[in-house]
């Protein structure tokens, strides 16, 4: 006897479409095809990779380990495959990703070149509906979102732009060509994390280059170099419990989580700073916000380790008044993206390098030859905009979303995004999101928050199906306790002190809310598991009708 409770569940041309071919798309193709479902992906790039794809820019550089910024499902890839160095550059991220498409034969189910523009949930038959910028029409069961958090440029709006006779490049679209800046007066509008990886490149080939800063960030040395044949060995010897180390850390790396923290505060000064040059000495972003857990909530602590930075700029950078405008003053320390850089504090020294104080000289207009501030003009023949992202939503906001009823996912979110557990939106019935709004994503390796959500989803699926169930949607509920207590967690702390791409600061009209969950990956792997062990708790399941 069908439950009456029960929904039409209409054939669908896919169990599953997946938008995004980087690794979140091609581990949930992967996990989806190895579980029977049937998918498909859409591609809007010529290749696969996601954020490698489309960030070639001088530079680009990933701040995780090569070895921790790797897919952990499959041991045998884990051995095959040899990284060449300690943080990896885009070319060698992006030949690891075709190798993974290639060694698990994925491409056969992705379409390249092939932008999703709508995803309607029809209601009457249970499926979505998709849509694509080349004509495509066809129907899943499920949709997947796997846009990622930084993959929405932000197009620079300034005044003049269309005058500028000279090229001009945007980051996070970069050309597939080689670049060559030889011999140019060259400015940087910037100095993010992006731009601190572009312009130690640009300063050595460029007659001159003009770095043209409004806020000042904190970056710690990476230490970079070859990865020793010996080291990577090692590593791949104990691979499943570094791994499993990080599944339970904060930040999805393998320091593992103290039992009892000490409190910065109560670190004895020298003792602390040995800790500091130590970690300085070794490189690497997140060792140094793992080595002090309470930077995030105590001010005296965050102040203290701020400092230490700050001394190291000043004693890297020669000229004093250079080095106190590259001291951040406006934020604590981690509030914003904690940079990784080769150089970039030397670089100043240099003497074709020129910093600009936008806070102190606004940029006025571009011209024809150049960028012209209250004060005076700057002749280019090129200028670079390394101007960060719509982040977190502007890639699922480039969407016709519609869920139940018609309702637009941008509307629902104006006033900033509401899922539960960053995995789901009420209203938006068997519609998922891979390291969405509300989960960690961009606040770990995003790797291992991407590995955690696919393998969730999977599951989810596989549960669905196995119960008959036609429908899973986040209750509201459940949602708005998910949305309040990841408000609850970020106001606990320091973070959303910073005008950051965190709190949507860097988008003009985009409303203030802090989007990362920062309760840590392992906790939060943790809640996901006892969601799921709890029949999905917090998700509305309906059943589909028994047929005949």
């Amino acid at each position: 006897m069908n439950d009456p409770r029960a929904v039409p569940q209409a054939a669908a041309d896919f169990d599953a479409v997946i938008v995004g071919a980087g690794f979140a798309g091609l581990y949930m193709l992967h996990r989806l095809r190895e579980a029977g479902f049937t998918a498909r992906v859409f591609e809007a790039g010529d290749g696969v990779g996601g954020t490698w794809y489309w960030n070639r820019y001088p530079g680009a550089r990933c701040d995780i380990e090569s070895v921790d910024y790797s897919y952990s499902f499959s041991p045998e890839l884990e051995q095959e495959w040899q990284w060449t160095e300690r943080y990896p550059r885009q070319p060698e991220i992006l030949a690891y990703l075709n190798h993974v498409a290639d060694r698990f034969d994925l491409r056969r189910d992705i379409r390249l070149e092939t932008r999703v523009t709508v995803a309607h949930f029809d209601d009457a038959a249970g499926v979505w509906r998709i849509e694509t910028d080349r004509g495509d029409r066809c129907t899943a069961r499920y949709c997947v979102m796997a846009t990622g958090c930084l993959s929405a440029p932000k197009v620079p709006d300034l005044p003049g732009v269309e005058r500028f006779a000279g090229a001009t490049y945007l980051t996070g679209a970069w050309p597939h060509h080689e670049v060559d800046f030889t011999g140019l007066r060259v400015g940087v509008i910037g100095t993010g994390s992006t731009a601190i990886q572009v312009i130690p490149q640009v300063a050595r080939q460029a007659k001159h280059l003009t770095v043209f800063q409004r806020t000042a960030n904190f970056s710690v040395p990476a230490r970079n170099g070859p990865l020793p044949v010996a080291e990577q060995q090692r590593v791949k010897a104990g691979y499943r419990e570094r791994r499993e180390v990080s599944r339970r850390s904060l930040f999805g790396i393998p320091v593992a989580m103290p039992d009892a923290p000490r409190r910065t505060r109560d670190i004895p000064p020298a003792e602390l700073s040995a800790s500091l040059e130590a970690l300085w000495a070794q490189g690497g972003a997140m060792s140094l916000l793992a080595a002090a857990p309470d930077i995030l909530m105590d001010p005296e602590a965050n102040a203290r380790v701020a400092d230490f930075v700050r001394d190291k700029i000043r004693a890297t950078v020669k000229n004093p008044a250079v080095a106190d405008l590259l001291c951040p003053t406006t934020h604590p320390l981690g509030t914003k993206r904690l940079c990784l850089d080769t150089e970039y504090y030397e670089t100043y020294n240099r003497d074709n390098v020129t910093l600009v104080d936008l806070r102190a000289t606004p940029i006025d207009t571009l011209t024809e030859h150049g960028l012209r501030t209250t004060v005076q003009d700057y002749p280019l023949d090129a200028l670079i905009f390394a101007t960060g992202f719509d982040a977190m939503t502007g890639a699922l906001a480039a969407i016709d979303i519609r869920g139940r009823a018609g309702h637009r996912l941008r509307d629902d979110w104006a006033d900033g995004p509401h899922t539960y557990l960053g995995l789901a939106s009420a209203g938006f019935p068997n519609l998922f999101l891979i390291t969405g709004p509300q989960s960690p994503s961009v606040f770990t390796n995003m790797v291992a928050s991407i590995e955690q959500h696919v393998e969730w989803i999977a599951d989810c699926l596989d549960y669905l199906r196995a119960h008959r169930i036609a429908r899973i949607e986040a209750s509201e509920n459940a949602q708005a306790d998910w949305v309040a207590h990841t408000a609850a967690i970020a106001n606990s702390t320091l973070m959303p002190q910073a005008d950051s791409w965190y709190v949507g600061a860097n988008v003009p009209g985009k409303p203030r809310v802090f989007t990362p969950y920062l309760g840590g990956l392992g906790p939060y792997r943790q809640r996901c598991d006892q969601v799921a062990a709890q029949g999905y708790a917090g998700f509305e399941l309906t059943p589909a009708p028994i047929t005949a």
